[in-house]
């Protein structure tokens, strides 16, 4: 048709670049100046094509965002929260982008039962602390940084940002008088910690590179300039600031992707200076937290240092007396395969998160029936019937807390917030996530496998379907991945995915190295000079797949958003013949040109997770030989479609868009290759509760598509009611 539009031509600017001997020309290195009229010119070109591609996509994307809408109860309200005098819960309205924060006195100080709690009903005494909707008013986009409310009660600082660049603009709010100071301090990072007499806040500001280095004490309505606490002059390493469970002490945290530091000061002398607990050792990892037991003051260490010159790469927990930090003695010993992760403490409990068998766990020491320091027997698991599960505490304020908020969910089963009396095991269940339409757990299973990878490594991987799955051919499936920083891709519930099952879909989730689901070395082994390990698992469990009848290659789509898109982005380099579709979410598809620019945001502290290709030929031949950019090439690409925001500075616009340049350029398929770019958001994307729904009806009805569901076949019967 003449008025069809045609996939946009990007001109081509030859920019060579040399390290290491190596010459390399980059055509479109030209994009990066999101100022330059001509590189907005290109972007909106190439969402005009997206549209008029996916135009007929229209009426599916319209089901699927019914279909979310009508199964979110949209007046809905959390499970209130005690923390000191009041307790704090979230309303969300129908009709509204945000939620808003909200409180309610307690009854008295042995008030632990939470108030009940009805959609859309105000609780007696009920006031807002926070609407989130006013503050956006006016703004296209909208991110609530921080709302730290004072120990008192009567203080609120809150953050935001109205651009998605992640760097917000502090206020803060008498919560008695309702007066808003006129203290405003802008361009900090998210968070804000105030000092136990709410005479100070705490907070971080960022280097040119955008890295937290700094930590400022700010005097609530004072006028004279904020005090310097604490400058971290490293590149490697990020600082941020908060406090123990107990609030007895403010903790500063630096760290890099490798090595950490924790230093604390007394809550009760907010001017003073701090001192760190074990000390920086490079490649050794460790948090802090307070804890009294038996009568004395400790703090607890998580860490995985060596101990008898073994090094505890799963992590082990010691304690070291407040006063003494010489006197450092184990709590939990070492143990391969089970990788300790946190130590919560509370005035009667210790909480153990850790995971094994590539899933969380949680086990609790009730230091009321221990005589003296807890051993490692002491700590017991807490179990659920659900194999395939995520269990973690909730919101647990209250450092005196006589029971703890436990919160669980599947990947059939929606969220759970339940109260655990540890000494008798009774839970009390306060609120099931609703699901609405009808919705029956039963209907849906999901199972574990395990792919085998060339190097004989076992690969877990989950998959979701409805339990009436037809085995009898290839299933539509959607293949997601990430395998980067040691994150783990556990099992939740997703109201969205529903829209996908009902329709025949089965959703894997490769559990690939270069994550943390099978402990420290699952994660070592896909990083720096392993990081091929990552996509190579990913295609292995692809194979597996497909080799085992669940799906075919016209029939499976692979998605990864960020790291993931980096996955994504080399895979579909590797093994192209095996997707009939790949969506990648503000993808770091040049992650050779980014970490060799030390200018760049997050660049030198991602040394630890890539390497340095700067100063190192042996990481830049490594990094040259897998980054997606780099590795494009005349082959018969599936269809692709990319998405990236223009304020993200975790990974610039720019990524994608070269990407998609290069690959328009050189795929030999008729497969379209799309860019969708958010021109007002960041790196999570749009905001707003209604936003993000419609963006992921498009990305689902794209999805299906590629999948084999074709918009054809897309039912017309209202939204919510049971597919075929």
């Amino acid at each position: 048709m003449a008025d069809r539009v045609a996939p946009p031509v990007a001109k081509k600017v030859p920019t060579p670049r040399v390290h290491h001997g190596d010459v390399v020309v980059d055509d479109y290195e030209w994009m990066r100046d999101k100022d330059d009229p001509e590189v907005i010119a290109y972007l909106e070109a190439q969402n005009a094509f997206v549209e008029q591609e996916t135009a007929h996509l229209a009426q599916l994307r319209r089901d699927i965002f019914g279909e979310i809408k009508s199964r979110v109860q949209e007046t809905d309200m959390s499970v209130p929260t005690r923390s000191g005098r009041f307790w704090y819960f979230t309303r969300t309205t129908e009709g509204q982008q945000y939620a808003v924060s909200c409180r309610c006195p307690i009854a008295s100080p042995d008030d632990w039962t939470p108030p009940e709690v009805t959609p859309g009903v105000a609780l007696p005494g009920e006031e807002i602390v926070f609407d989130a909707n006013a503050e956006a008013r006016g703004h296209d986009f909208f991110s609530l940084g921080a709302t730290s409310v004072s120990h008192d009660g009567d203080w609120l600082a809150y953050s935001t940002d109205v651009k998605g660049d992640e760097r917000y603009t502090l206020r803060i709010r008498n919560l008695v008088t309702g007066e808003l100071l006129p203290d405003t301090i802008a361009g900090i990072a998210a968070g804000a910690t105030w000092s136990r007499d709410a005479r100070y806040v705490f907070y971080s500001t960022v280097d040119d590179a955008w890295r937290p280095d700094t930590v400022w004490r700010h005097e609530v309505g004072s006028a004279e300039p904020d005090v310097q606490v604490f400058h971290e002059p490293d590149e490697r390493y990020w600082v941020g600031i908060g406090t123990t469970q107990s609030e007895d002490y403010l903790v500063l945290s630096v760290g890099s992707k490798v090595t950490s530091e924790a230093l604390v000061l007394s809550a009760d002398d907010p001017t003073g200076e701090f001192v760190s607990v074990a000390g920086r050792t490079d490649g050794v990892d460790y948090s802090v937290e307070h804890a009294r037991i038996a009568g004395q003051d400790w703090f607890v260490i998580v860490h995985n240092g060596e101990r008898d010159g073994v090094k505890a790469i799963d992590f082990a927990v010691d304690l070291v007396p407040v006063g003494d930090f010489g006197a450092r003695r184990e709590l939990i010993p070492h143990r391969p395969g089970r990788r300790l992760e946190d130590v919560d403490c509370f005035r009667d409990y210790l909480v153990l998160s850790y995971r094994a068998d590539a899933l969380p766990r949680l086990a609790i020491a009730d230091l009321r029936r221990v005589d003296g320091i807890p051993a490692p027997d002491d700590f017991v698991e807490v179990t659920f019937p659900q194999e395939l599960r995520s269990a973690g505490l909730g919101a647990n304020a209250e450092w005196d807390t006589p029971r703890l908020r436990i919160v669980y969910t599947s990947y059939v089963d929606p969220a759970e917030v339940f109260d655990l009396d540890v000494a008798t095991g009774e839970r009390t269940l306060l609120r099931r996530q609703p699901v609405l339409g009808g919705y029956d757990p039963d209907d849906y299973t999901a199972v574990r496998e395990w792919a085998v990878a060339g190097d004989g490594t076992r690969v877990p991987v989950s998959l979701v379907f409805r339990r009436d799955l037809d085995r009898s051919a290839p299933a539509p499936m959607l293949l997601y991945g990430y395998g980067s920083y040691e994150t783990c891709l556990d099992p939740g519930f997703s109201v969205a995915r529903l829209s996908m099952l009902d329709r025949g879909m089965v959703m894997a989730f490769a559990h690939v190295r270069g994550g943390g689901e099978m402990g420290r070395l699952w994660y070592e082994n896909g990083k720096t000079l392993s990081k091929k390990n990552t996509f190579t698992d990913f295609i292995d469990v692809a194979r597996h797949l497909i080799d085992t009848g669940w799906t075919s290659p016209d029939h499976l789509v692979a998605e990864g958003g960020s790291a993931g898109g980096l996955l994504v982005g080399a895979v579909v380099n590797l093994a192209p013949e095996l997707f009939n579709g790949v969506l990648a979410a503000v993808p770091f598809v040049d992650a050779l040109t980014s970490i060799l620019d030390p200018s760049l945001p997050l660049t030198v502290i991602e040394w630890d997770e890539w390497g340095d290709p700067l100063h190192d030929p042996e990481v830049y031949a490594y990094m040259k030989s897998y980054s997606p950019y780099e590795n494009v090439a005349p082959r018969p690409y599936p269809a692709i479609l990319a998405e990236n925001s223009l304020h993200d500075t975790r990974v610039l616009f720019v990524e994608a868009a070269k990407w998609v340049a290069r690959l328009q350029e050189c795929t030999t398929s008729e497969n379209p290759v799309l860019l969708k770019t958010e021109m007002t958001a960041g790196h999570g994307g749009v905001s707003g509760r209604y936003k993000q729904w419609e963006e992921t009806a498009f990305e689902l009805a794209w999805i299906l598509q590629q999948s084999g569901r074709r918009p054809v076949e897309a039912d017309n019967r209202p939204a919510g009611s049971a597919d075929e």
